[in-house]
C-alpha cells in the first residue's frame, strides 16, 4: 500500500445525495435550550424576623455597613440605626451587645461626620438603655473612649469630650468606676511629661501645659473644654461617694444616709408586748456599735489602680500632678498687676476658666474629708499648697467681672462691686465664694493668727455680700452660707461670730426670697441655733440676733398660711425643736401668735397638711398658757372636721396631761389650763356643735334632715355619715377624759348642769350629740350620782327620738344604717343603767295621740324591749305600764282585722313578762 492511499483513506470525502438531510457533524455544538418563568414576588418581601428602616434595611445590614471603608456609607448607617432603633424600640433589646460595639467603635473614626452621628447615636440609645443593662458592655465603651481621648488626632479628641457629656449625663456611677484611667486622660490632654535629663533620675515626673498650634480654638479654650468636663466627672464621683459630708448646706436633695425617720409607736400595742422598740444612738441614724475591731472596706481588697480617688494614696498622687497644672492655667487667666481699684476685672473667658479650677480644687478638697485620716490629709494639703494659693489665688481678691457689651461712663460701677450682671453664664460671685470655701478649709483654730490677715478679708467679703441686698440664686447662698459657717468655726467668741449672724439675719429678711434660699436660711439658722444651745448649756451667753429670728419664727408661720407648705414643715420643725428646748424668746411669741395659728377658720392648722397638722398639735404641749379663748379656738378644730379624728383624740390627750388631772406626782405649771376653761372645752368638743350653730338648726323642718316623732317633744337632726362618726371618735376620746377626773360625782355634776344649761329646751338636737351625751353619761354614772328631773326628762325624750329613728330607717339607706350600733349601744345602755329613764320614755308612750301608721313602730319597740336580756327585770317591773300601752293599742285597734304586728306584740308580752320568767333571756334583740 502506497502512501498515497493511506492519505485518502483518513480522509475521505462524504458524499451527499438529493433529498437527505446532512449527518450532523461529530463535533458540532447542540444550540437548543428551554425556558421555565421565575417567580420574584416571595423574594421582594420583606423580612418577617427582623424590621427594616425606610430604605429597607435591618438592623444586620446597617451593622454590617459600619466596616465599610466609605464615611458616606457608615454615616448614613449611623442614621439608619438611629431611624430603626426609633420606629421599633424593641431591637436594642435584641442586639444590644452588637449596637454598642459597632458605635463604640467608631468613636475614633477618622471622619468627623461619622463621629458626630455616633454622638448623636449615643444620645439617642442612652435615654433608651438603663444603666443595669449597659453595665456588662461598658467596659468595652470605656475602652473606647479612653483611645478616643487619648488619639492622636485632634479632632478625634474634641469629639471624645462630646462622647463623655453624654456619657456623664447618663451613666455617671459606671464612669467613675473606671476613674483611674480616665483622670490621667484628662491629664494628657492638656499637658505633657517633662522630659529632661535632671528629671529622668527624679522618682516622680513633672507634668507641664502644653500648646497645640494645630488645634481650631486656642489652647486656653481647649484648656477650659477639658477643664470643664473634669470638673463634671469629679462632681459624679463625689456624688457617688454618701460618706462625704459638706461644710455647706444642701440646697434640696440631702444625702438618703441624713434622713431623719421617726418612729411610730403604737403605746397600745407596745404595753401588750406586740411592738419592739429598738433605739440608736447618733440621733436615730446608724446603730453605733462599741467594738474595738473595724470592718474592713470592699475597696481595700482590690488593687490600688481600681480603687480610683477612693485610695488616699492614688487621691494625693493625682492632687499632685493636677494642682500645679491648675495654678498654671490660673496664672495665664489672672489679671495684670494693675488692677482697677473697685476689684481686679476679668474677661468672661478668663473667669470662666479661673472658675473651673477653683471648682476642680473644691471638689477634690471635698473628697479629701472621706478618708479616716481626715486631720492628716488637711494638714498635708495646707503644709504642700497653702503658699501659693495666698500668692497666687487671693494676690488680686476679691475678683468682679469686666462687661464686654459698652456702658455709659457712670453706669459702669453702679450697684455692688462685686455683683456685677453677669455675661455668659459667668458667676463671679460663685467664683470668689468658691475661692473663699477652698481658703477657710486650710485654717483652723489653731493657725488663727497667723492666717488673720487673709482670713480678715474673706470675712469682710462675706460680711459685705450678705448685707447689700443684692438677690442670690440658691447655688450662691449656699456657699456663701458654707464659708460663714466654716468661719464660726474658725473663731468661736461672741465677738466673730455676732457680725457674721447679723449679716446672714439682714439677708433672711429681704422680700420675696427664693423658697431654696429661704429653706437654705433656716437651715443654717437651726444649725448655728442647735449649736449654740450646747454650748450654752455651761455658759449662758445667747446672741440676741439668733433669738430675734427665733422669735419671729412664729409669725411667720402665721401669715405663710397655706402658700408654701414645705417651707410651713420646715418652721414648724425649728419651732417644735426650740419650745421643747423651753427657749424663752419663742414660747413667748407662740404664745402670742396661738390664736391665729389654731382659729378654726382660716388659722395654720386647719390649712396645712396631716402631717404639719400633728406637729402643730404636739406644740400645743409647749404653750406657756392656755386661756379660754384659746380652748375654745381648739375645741371648734377638733369638732370641724378639717383635721381627723385621730389628731383630734391626740390634741385632747395633750390638753388632759396639762390639765390638773392628770395625775402628775411632781408639780405641773401652775395656771397652765384652769379647771373651768378645761370643763368647758371637753363639754363644748362633747357637744360637736356651737350655739349659733344649735340655735341655727331650730329652724329646719322636715325630711330628709329631720326625723321626729309625735311622742317625743326632741325631733333629730341627721347628720352626714362623716361628721357623725368624726364627733363619735372624738366622743369616746373625750368619754376617757372624763373618767379619768378623780371625783366622779362633782364630774357628772358638772356635766348635768352644762347640759340642762345648754340642751334641755331644744327642739332640734343632731343625732351625734344626743347619742355623745348619753355615751358620756353611761361612761360616768354610778350609785352616788343624782339625775335632776329636767335630765331625767331629756334623756327619755332623746332615747324614743333615737329608737324611733333607728326602727323606721331604711335598710337602703346605707349612710344612716352604719350609726345603728353605735346609737342602739348607747341607748340601750342608758335604759340599762337607769330605770327611772326606761319608766319615764313607757310613760310618754301615750299611743291615743299618735297617729295609726306609728303603731307598728310602738309595738316593734316594746318587743324589742321585752326581748333585750339587760332590759328584761326593767319590763317586768313596768309591766303595768306595758300592759296599759297594749290595751291603748289594742283600744284603737279594735272592730279591724288583727294585724301580724300585733299578735307578736301579745305573744313577746305572754312570754315574757305575763309567765314573769326568771331566765336571763337573750342577751340581745333582732330588731
Amino acid at each position: 500500500m502506497t502512501k498515497k492511499r493511506k492519505h485518502q483513506e483518513d480522509f475521505q470525502k462524504v458524499k451527499l445525495r438529493v433529498g437527505k438531510k446532512k449527518p450532523k457533524l461529530e463535533n458540532a455544538t447542540d444550540t437548543t435550550f428551554k425556558t421555565k418563568a421565575i417567580q420574584i414576588p416571595e423574594q421582594l418581601k420583606e423580612d418577617g424576623v427582623l424590621p427594616t428602616q425606610n430604605r429597607k434595611l435591618n438592623i444586620k445590614d446597617l451593622l454590617s455597613q459600619m466596616h465599610h471603608y466609605s464615611p458616606g456609607v457608615k454615616h448614613n448607617a449611623l442614621l439608619g440605626l438611629k431611624d430603626l432603633l426609633s420606629q421599633y424600640p424593641f431591637v436594642i433589646d435584641a442586639h444590644l451587645s452588637n449596637i454598642i460595639s459597632e458605635v463604640a467603635a467608631v468613636f475614633t473614626d477618622k471622619d468627623s461626620g461619622v463621629r458626630g452621628a455616633a454622638v448623636h447615636l449615643l444620645q439617642f440609645l442612652a435615654s433608651k438603655i438603663r444603666a443595669e443593662q449597659i453595665a456588662p458592655f461598658f467596659p468595652l465603651v470605656s475602652a473606647h473612649l479612653s483611645s478616643a481621648m487619648t488619639h492622636i488626632s485632634e479632632g478625634i479628641q474634641e469629639d471624645s469630650l462630646k462622647v463623655l457629656d453624654v456619657l456623664l449625663e447618663a451613666y455617671p456611677a459606671l464612669l467613675t468606676d473606671r476613674s483611674s484611667i480616665l483622670l490621667k486622660n484628662f491629664v494628657e490632654l492638656i499637658s505633657h511629661q517633662q522630659l529632661s535629663k535632671r528629671l529622668k533620675s527624679r522618682e516622680k515626673l513633672s507634668w507641664m501645659l502644653s500648646v497645640n498650634p494645630n488645634r481650631r480654638i486656642t489652647s486656653q479654650q481647649w484648656r477650659l473644654n477639658v477643664l470643664t468636663r473634669l470638673k463634671k466627672f469629679l462632681q459624679a464621683v463625689v456624688d457617688g461617694s454618701s460618706e462625704i459630708e459638706d461644710e455647706g448646706l444642701q440646697e434640696q436633695k440631702d444625702s438618703p444616709h441624713s434622713v431623719r425617720n421617726p418612729v411610730c409607736i403604737s403605746w397600745k400595742v407596745h404595753a401588750n408586748n406586740q411592738q419592739h422598740i429598738q433605739l440608736f444612738e447618733n440621733g436615730g441614724l446608724r446603730p453605733k456599735i462599741n467594738s474595738s475591731f473595724r470592718l474592713r472596706s470592699l475597696a481595700s481588697v482590690m488593687d490600688s489602680a481600681e480603687k480610683g480617688l477612693s485610695s488616699a494614696e492614688n487621691l494625693k498622687g493625682f492632687i499632685e500632678i493636677i494642682i500645679p497644672l491648675l495654678i498654671e492655667c490660673w496664672i495665664e487667666a489672672s489679671p495684670a498687676q494693675s488692677a482697677p481699684i473697685l476689684g481686679n476685672l476679668l474677661e468672661s473667658e478668663s473667669q470662666q476658666l479661673m472658675q473651673q479650677v477653683l471648682s476642680i480644687i473644691h471638689l477634690l478638697w471635698k473628697l479629701t474629708k472621706r478618708h479616716d485620716e481626715t486631720y492628716k490629709m488637711e494638714l498635708w494639703l495646707r503644709m504642700n499648697y497653702l503658699v501659693d494659693f495666698k500668692h497666687h489665688f487671693m494676690r488680686h481678691f476679691p475678683y468682679s467681672l469686666q462687661e464686654t457689651v459698652k456702658h455709659k461712663k457712670k453706669d459702669l460701677y453702679k450697684g455692688n462691686k462685686y455683683c456685677m450682671t453677669p455675661s455668659n453664664s459667668v458667676d463671679h460671685l460663685l467664683l470668689n465664694l468658691t475661692l473663699c470655701d477652698i481658703m477657710v478649709s486650710l485654717a483652723s483654730t489653731s493657725t488663727l493668727q497667723m492666717d488673720s490677715s487673709w482670713l480678715d478679708m474673706i470675712r469682710k467679703f462675706v460680711t459685705d455680700t450678705l448685707q447689700d441686698g443684692s438677690k442670690l440664686n440658691s447655688k450662691q447662698v449656699n456657699r456663701l452660707l458654707g464659708v460663714t459657717w466654716r468661719l464660726m468655726q474658725i473663731q468661736q467668741n461672741k465677738v466673730a461670730t455676732e457680725p457674721l449672724i447679723k449679716a446672714v439675719y439682714t439677708l433672711y429678711q429681704q422680700r420675696n426670697l427664693l423658697f431654696p434660699v429661704r429653706t437654705l436660711l433656716l437651715k443654717f439658722f437651726s444649725r448655728v441655733y442647735q449649736k449654740e444651745d450646747l454650748r450654752t448649756q455651761r455658759i449662758r451667753s445667747r446672741s440676741k440676733v439668733l433669738s430675734r429670728w427665733l422669735a419671729g419664727l412664729p409669725q411667720q408661720l402665721a401669715l405663710l398660711g397655706l402658700r408654701n407648705p414645705e417651707l410651713s414643715n420646715q418652721l414648724i420643725d425649728i419651732i417644735h425643736s426650740a419650745a421643747s428646748r423651753s427657749n424663752k424668746e419663742l414660747l413667748q411669741s407662740l404664745q402670742a401668735t396661738a390664736a391665729r395659728i389654731y382659729d378654726p377658720l382660716d388659722g395654720t392648722l386647719v390649712l396645712l397638711p396631716a402631717e404639719a397638722q400633728r406637729r402643730l398639735v404636739q406644740l400645743v404641749y409647749f404653750l406657756p398658757c392656755l386661756p379660754a379663748s384659746l380652748l375654745a379656738c381648739l375645741s371648734r378644730c377638733c369638732i370641724m372636721g378639717r383635721m381627723s379624728s385621730e389628731l383630734a383624740a391626740t390634741l385632747i390627750g395633750i390638753l388632759h396631761m396639762r390639765s390638773s388631772f392628770a395625775g402628775w406626782k411632781c408639780q405641773v405649771q401652775d395656771n397652765s389650763v384652769n379647771d373651768v376653761d378645761y370643763f368647758s372645752f371637753l363639754f363644748s368638743t362633747l357637744i360637736g356643735f356651737s350655739r349659733e350653730e344649735l340655735t341655727s338648726l331650730q329652724g329646719i323642718r322636715g325630711k330628709p334632715h329631720i326625723s321626729q316623732t309625735q311622742l317625743s317633744p326632741v325631733r333629730l337632726y341627721l347628720t352626714d355619715l362623716d361628721q357623725f362618726l368624726h364627733h363619735w371618735a372624738v366622743t369616746e376620746m373625750i368619754c376617757h377624759s372624763l373618767s379619768t377626773v378623780p371625783s366622779q360625782s362633782q364630774c357628772f355634776d358638772i356635766l348635768q348642769t352644762g347640759i340642762c344649761k345648754y340642751l334641755v329646751g331644744l327642739v332640734v338636737i343632731p343625732d351625734s350629740t344626743a347619742g355623745s351625751v348619753l355615751c358620756a353619761i353611761n361612761k360616768l354614772l354610778d350609785q352616788a350620782c343624782i339625775l335632776s328631773e329636767n335630765l331625767h326628762k331629756f334623756l327619755a325624750s332623746c332615747c324614743y327620738s333615737l329608737l324611733y329613728f333607728l326602727l323606721t330607717l331604711d335598710k337602703e339607706d346605707a349612710e344612716h344604717v352604719q350609726k345603728r350600733d353605735m346609737l342602739w349601744g348607747s341607748c340601750i345602755s342608758a335604759l340599762a343603767l337607769l330605770p327611772r329613764l326606761l319608766r319615764l320614755m313607757l310613760q310618754s308612750l301615750q299611743v291615743s295621740r299618735i297617729c295609726r301608721e306609728e303603731l307598728p313602730v310602738v309595738a316593734q319597740l316594746l318587743r324589742v324591749l321585752m326581748q333585750h336580756g339587760q332590759l328584761r327585770s326593767h319590763m317586768i317591773t313596768n309591766e303595768f305600764l306595758v300592759q296599759q300601752i297594749i290595751k291603748d293599742i289594742m283600744t284603737l285597734k279594735s272592730g279591724e282585722v288583727q294585724e301580724q304586728w300585733l299578735t307578736d306584740l301579745h305573744y313577746c308580752f305572754n312570754i315574757y313578762l305575763a309567765s314573769h320568767p326568771q331566765g336571763p333571756g337573750p342577751v340581745n334583740a333582732v330588731y
